[in-house]
């Protein structure tokens, strides 16, 4: 079953809820953060990056930087630009991108059916990105972000959330990327209960975006549970903030590629062992049209890319993977990128970007890119039942949740 919490949630007034609400802090660098939170006083991103507000030397993993979070964080609460909800609710978030529009219900979702993989992964986490995040987390002594689930789609739920939309929001604006977000406060008991049994059918949750907030969410429930001798089990921190979105309203969008060398290659040689894998012709267009298909940029033009038959198992939810064949076929035998996780030469570019950013960065300083075709959300549930693991940064899921629209106490 999926158990989910309502919570007393910390909330901007409805007139601030467009300037407190800030991309999430993983999706910039703290260059990008510094730009975009230095002309907004209150944006939540000088809570979230807080190293954007400190001297560019400072190291962004130092203690004084989580307790700058913490305290930046106190002082938005004292100033009002966040307000702590009177009675536990849930609440349903609306973005709409591009005519698109995915609905899903906020609550606090359990620590313990992560860990039994009642929510489940399909990315491996990294250990410095889960230390860091927790101890932003602990100087917060909140969830500031959520974390992004889906589940199988199911009409009761459906029906529920329309009923609940039908009203007038508690939140509604629209971002300077053209995303609209609207929020619904759901505080009404009968309302809170029915999604609640409605939810307690479902077998299983699964991540779509943010496994390292959802790990967070886990270190930070054990810390916190070693640490209270009178710990029952229901407190907050027992629980981590989540949207749950049905998987029907979901997009995947693709995820690139760029490499920074071709190995000590030549243009002409590369283009050689490529031919080996995969049939190469020029192409004007810089979109794959398909899976199995690829686009790649290299010396200035195009070129597209077919991945020839028996270079990949097309039985196996894994290995049949367009980023898979890629990493398998090309990245790793032919530019030597045998970790793409830790390897330095290899960078990713998330599909919002556009292929314009993937030709900027061989103008700059790569010297190979290449489109990959997204994945269908069907094939990443699979692969997570399956108990499987896709290969790093396969997805990219847009719009991204705004962190500071909701944020979750943890005492």
């Amino acid at each position: 079953m999926a158990v989910i919490k309502p919570f007393r949630g910390l909330r901007p007034p409805k007139e601030l809820a467009a300037k407190v609400a800030a991309l999430p802090y993983d999706v910039m660098s703290v260059e990008e953060a510094r730009e975009m939170a230095a002309p907004n006083p209150y944006s939540f991103l000088h809570v979230s990056r807080p190293e954007a507000d400190m001297d560019p030397g400072v190291d962004p993993y130092a203690d004084e930087v989580y307790r700058k979070g913490g305290e930046t964080f106190r002082r938005f609460i004292k100033e009002g630009l966040l307000k702590r909800d009177e009675t536990e609710s849930l609440y349903v978030y609306r973005q709409v991108m591009e005519g698109r529009a995915q609905t899903g219900v906020m609550a606090g979702v359990s620590a313990e059916e992560y860990e039994k993989n009642l929510i489940k992964k399909h990315e491996l986490t990294r250990p410095d990105k889960e230390e860091d995040r927790t101890k932003h987390t602990l100087a917060m002594d909140a969830n500031g972000g959520p974390v992004f689930l889906t589940y199988l789609a199911v009409k009761d739920i459906d029906a529920r959330v329309a009923k609940i939309t039908s009203r007038a929001p508690d939140a509604d604006f629209t971002a300077d990327d053209g995303v609209r977000h609207t929020l619904w406060v759901v505080s009404d008991r009968k309302e809170i209960d029915g999604l609640i049994g409605a939810f307690a059918k479902i077998p299983c949750l699964y991540i779509a975006d943010g496994h390292h907030r959802a790990s967070v969410g886990n270190i930070v429930s054990k810390i916190k549970r070693k640490g209270n001798p009178a710990h029952e089990g229901d407190e907050p921190y027992n629980f981590f903030m989540a949207v749950l979105f049905p998987h029907d309203q979901l997009k995947i969008m693709d995820y690139n590629r760029v490499v920074r060398d071709l190995g000590g290659l030549s243009a002409d040689a590369f283009l050689g062992k490529v031919r080996e894998k995969f049939d190469v012709a020029p192409s004007d267009g810089a979109k794959p049209a398909a899976r199995r298909t690829f686009k790649m940029h290299l010396g200035g033009r195009w070129y597209a890319l077919t991945a020839k038959p028996g270079t990949f198992d097309e039985a196996d939810p894994v290995k049949s993977l367009d980023v898979f064949i890629l990493q398998e076929n090309l990245l790793g035998p032919v530019l030597g990128i045998a970790d793409p996780r830790r390897d330095k030469r290899i960078d990713f570019v998330g599909g919002i970007r556009g292929m314009g950013e993937l030709e900027r960065r061989c103008r700059k300083d790569c010297a190979v890119a290449f489109a990959v075709f997204p994945m269908a959300i069907e094939q990443l549930l699979r692969i997570a039942d399956a108990g499987l693991l896709v290969p790093p940064k396969s997805t990219w899921f847009e719009p991204k949740l705004r962190s500071g629209l909701v944020v979750r106490p943890l005492s």
